[in-house]
């Protein structure tokens, strides 16, 4: 089932918000139900709220399952998805005005392959910002916090309680940081080859 861009999706018959699934990245879910839909299910990102589209025939049951199947799906989608440079210094640019007023201001932005214990780092004196390269497919939500953190050291060079107070405003900073930590333990874990049972 494809994810659909918006001006394809035709006019809803009935449509419903929920709150989606704990640690599923999304603060809304809307599903919209049409009589013309048949037999397909589709879905697309719209901001922060994901739009689910289904036939008006299927039941509540159909629904919640539809929904898990296709915020699975466009999380695949998005972790394939790799973000450029460019794109990077885009994001930036606009997290710093959403959350920081826009005062952070680097002046590069880019991925780098060089960072193997780090996440991102700062140089304040020259504005350049590096992220490492094993951010690249994780959720946008985590790299829009590694983004937001090195774009804060701008404004604040260490981690004393004025630079955390600048991250407050980004409401996934404590589900990024969860995620990184994940991350983090389990590189740490044993490696176990799978044994024959013969």
């Amino acid at each position: 089932m494809p994810a659909d861009p918006p001006h394809r999706a035709g006019k809803p018959q009935s449509s419903t918000t929920s709150q989606p699934p704990s640690g599923s990245g999304t603060s809304a879910i809307e599903v919209r139900r049409s009589a013309r839909r048949r037999r397909t299910v589709s879905a697309y990102r719209e901001g922060d709220r994901t739009v689910v589209l289904i036939p008006a025939r299927m039941s509540k049951a159909e629904e919640q399952r539809w929904v898990t199947v296709m915020l699975d799906k466009l999380a695949a989608q998005e972790s394939r998805r790799v973000i450029g440079d460019a794109d990077l210094a885009e994001r930036a640019e606009r997290l710093s005005l959403q959350y920081l007023d826009g005062r952070a201001r680097p002046a590069s932005v880019r991925w780098v392959t060089n960072q193997n214990t780090r996440w991102g780092s700062c140089t304040p004196t020259e504005g350049s910002i590096r992220l490492s390269h094993r951010l690249q497919g994780m959720p946008e939500y985590v790299i829009d916090y590694v983004l937001l953190h090195e774009l804060a050291h701008l404004l604040v060079p260490g981690h004393g309680p004025r630079f955390w107070r600048l991250l407050e405003a980004y409401p996934r900073t404590e589900r990024a940081r969860g995620y990184l930590e994940g991350v983090v333990a389990a590189d740490r874990l044993p490696y176990h080859p799978a044994q024959d049972e013969e």
